[in-house]
């Protein structure tokens, strides 16, 4: 998937709060949020983004640490939907 199109479908309402189901070409699919951090605009330029996986959103929500976040390449991406 395109920046834009993954761009499209978060916002306003699914980035740093609601979790999407991620769908990849090539592994498993994932559930998360994707969080806005600091880099967001610059990674976003370049495809990348920031996602707490879901087995990591309970520490995230009391944290905020972004440190908790994987970055994944946007064109691996084949689908996003919501949870």
């Amino acid at each position: 998937m395109t920046s834009e199109q993954i761009e499209k479908f978060l916002l306003p309402e699914f980035i740093d709060v609601k979790p999407v189901r991620i769908n990849f070409k090539s592994r498993q699919g994932i559930k998360g949020i994707f969080i806005r951090s600091r880099d967001f605009t610059e990674l976003k330029g370049k495809n990348f983004w920031r996602i707490v996986s879901e087995s990591k959103l309970d520490e995230y929500g009391k944290s905020k640490n972004s440190d908790l976040a994987r970055i994944f390449n946007g064109s691996e991406f084949t689908r996003l939907s919501p949870v």
